[in-house]
């Protein structure tokens, strides 16, 4: 009985085992696959064993299979399969654990790239799509045509560009200052310049009609198509660092100045040409150059040297092959910058940098006259086609002597005529009450505050001062009275004349004791300068000493007569500065004749219209004409 339960135990066991190890096997089916699980049986000797009857063998080939391993040659027992079973089925639950989650993680990438290949094919349609549509959409063509109608509206021409001169023969009173810059322009060699001259008499309008005319010539390194870039150096800011500099050119470095996209990917620094090059092969006008930064004005004439701009930048690597060709250029030998500077400037040369005035030839415009001011509104008023009364330009020029404002006021009274008249403008008569209305209405005062006359009068005399190159009368008086105490008289002269002013009535009264020989301390003295104006400068000395002599002796001046001219304690007439714009400002206040220092007769106008020019060299020479019989001059 016992012999048959161990047996029915065994074969129960058996039973069990075998059950076990073809579960296993069909594990293992699943997971390589039967095809592939024969295959790798053969690859690992373990087909035969699979094939046995031999339990042993069946588990020995399982063994070989779940760990791919060909060299498992010890079969177990029956009674140590058991354990090994179990090994194995822990062995292929992990492999199936981890197939499972492989599967769900194929699943998952599956799944994304589908999405991300759907993303990716809309983005291509989308690409393709503005490609062919272009970058604009509804909203942006709607601002275009906006942007289109706007265009499409405009006003009537300016009246500064529809009255500004369109040829060198209709600029007017600048014969002198055209023919100098059309010879120093108009030249094989072309020389750089500087136009000195108050504003509006057509500095910038002469320079560019200039050059026009020098493209004409063939002699001229000029050709057609020549550039004239025009810039106002008070406006001209710049970087110490470089990082910006309009008139130069600056580098913008990928990093901090942000250069274009496809330059700043590849960390490549971008050249920005300055307007020096702009102006390459043509002329480069800066007006006011006088406001510019003294230190850009040097790095102008080293420009103006080279004929050159040199760019640096830590950035830029001559070995990297991403660097396009033209920026290798601009890096290694520089932007050409070959060109004509033409400066303006309202500012006297002794305020200029005496290194670029070196560099340039210097040419000097004249102030407007009264009669230029007359000329330029008639010539105007053609422009605009309209008629002037009598008297409305001569009016216009008791204003103002820069033509561009004359100009403006004429504009103005062209629509104060209109809105009077409500007629069209070709019929218009601008009357002198339109240009009346327009100065009241500008509060401007009549720019010539003393005139000239015919009379004569004691302790008035006028001197000549200047400013900005604009020339005027200084009228100065004086008046004398005993002293109350002899030898205790005082001179009183105003404050505001300044300083150098008051050295000029000391000198005058040394001057006054030598001629005759008397003392100044006997008279109480009151000299004046009209209007309280600064006299930056000796040249009123002549006046000064004539008006200290008419006022002790009671003699009369002539008014129509005008003299400058530093006193020495000798009494020679020393040379003065300005006597040009002097001139003019004499003969706008209707002056006939003016007296001017013998020495400065090399640097005067040849001619001045309706001003008589006379030398002095000695006061004498001064006082015998003003005061006839009184004094005789200093050569007799």
């Amino acid at each position: 009985m016992d012999t048959q339960q161990m047996q029915h135990g065994s074969s129960h066991r058996d039973l069990s085992l075998e059950k076990h190890v073809a579960a296993l096997m069909t594990i293992l089916a699943e997971v390589h696959g039967e095809d592939q699980l024969v295959l790798k049986a053969g690859k690992l000797d373990s087909l035969e064993l699979l094939q046995s009857d031999r339990i042993e063998d069946r588990i020995l080939a399982l063994e070989r299979l779940v760990h791919e391993d060909p060299t498992i040659t010890d079969q177990r027992t029956v009674e140590e399969a058991d354990e090994v079973l179990q090994e194995l089925e822990d062995y292929l639950a992990d492999l199936l654990a981890k197939r499972t989650v492989e599967d769900e993680l194929e699943q998952k990438i599956n799944t994304k790239l589908q999405e991300r290949h759907l993303d990716y094919i809309k983005e291509i349609r989308m690409q393709v799509l503005k490609e062919e549509a272009g970058p604009d959409n509804a909203q942006t063509l709607k601002k275009y045509a906006e942007l289109e109608l706007l265009e499409s509206r405009s006003l009537s021409k300016a009246t500064s560009d529809l009255m500004r001169p369109q040829a060198l023969e209709e600029v007017v009173g600048q014969d002198e200052a055209i023919k100098s810059l059309l010879t120093k322009l108009s030249s094989p060699y072309p020389q750089h310049i500087l136009l000195y001259g108050p504003p509006g008499v057509g500095k910038t309008t002469v320079a560019r009609l200039a050059l026009q005319y020098a493209k004409e010539k063939e002699y001229t390194p000029f050709d057609g198509e020549a550039p004239f870039v025009e810039v106002d150096g008070t406006t001209l800011r710049w970087d110490p660092r470089e990082v910006t500099n309009p008139l130069l050119g600056s580098v913008h470095d990928p990093i901090y100045q942000g250069a274009k996209r496809d330059l700043a990917d590849g960390a490549v620094p971008e050249p920005k040409l300055g307007l020096v090059t702009d102006a390459h092969g043509g002329v480069l006008f800066i007006d006011e150059i006088g406001e510019m930064d003294p230190v850009l004005q040097n790095k102008l004439l080293k420009v103006l040297e080279d004929k050159r701009v040199v760019f640096e930048s830590s950035y830029y690597d001559p070995h990297d092959p991403q660097i396009p060709k033209y920026i290798h250029q601009i890096f290694t030998k520089g932007a050409p910058a070959d060109f004509v500077l033409i400066g303006a400037t309202t500012r006297d040369p002794s305020e200029i940098s005496p290194a670029l005035r070196s560099r340039c030839a210097e040419v000097f415009f004249n102030p407007l006259t009264p009669q230029d001011i007359v000329e330029i509104v008639q010539s105007a008023a053609k422009r605009l086609g309209v008629q002037l009364a009598p008297g409305v330009a001569e009016l216009a020029a008791e204003y103002t002597i820069e033509g561009r404002r004359a100009t403006r006021l004429l504009a103005d009274a062209l629509g104060v005529a209109l809105y009077r008249g409500g007629g069209k403008q070709g019929d218009v008569v601008i009357s002198k009450a339109d240009m009346q209305e327009v100065i009241q209405s500008a509060r401007l005062s009549s720019y010539v505050h003393t005139k000239a006359s015919s009379k004569k009068e004691v302790g008035r005399i006028l001197g000549l001062g200047v400013s900005g190159y604009v020339g005027s009368i200084l009228e100065i008086e004086a008046v004398a009275f005993p002293s109350r105490e002899p030898g205790k008289g005082q001179v009183r002269f105003n404050d505001t004349a300044g300083s150098m002013a008051k050295d000029s009535v000391f000198n005058a009264a040394s001057v006054f004791r030598a001629l005759t020989g008397e003392e100044l301390s006997s008279f109480d003295l009151h000299i004046n300068v009209v209007g309280g104006g600064n006299i930056d400068g000796p040249s009123a000395g002549v006046a000064i000493l004539a008006a200290i002599i008419s006022a002790v002796k009671g003699l009369p001046i002539p008014q129509d007569i005008a003299v400058t001219g530093e006193v020495s304690l000798r009494g020679k007439v020393k040379p003065v500065g300005g006597l040009h714009p002097k001139i003019y400002g004499a003969k706008q206040s209707g002056v006939k004749k003016v007296f001017v220092p013998q020495d400065n007769l090399d640097n005067l106008p040849q001619f001045v219209e309706g001003v008589e020019i006379i030398p002095i060299e000695h006061v004498l020479d001064f006082l015998s004409k003003i005061f006839p019989g009184e004094f005789a001059a200093a050569s007799a």
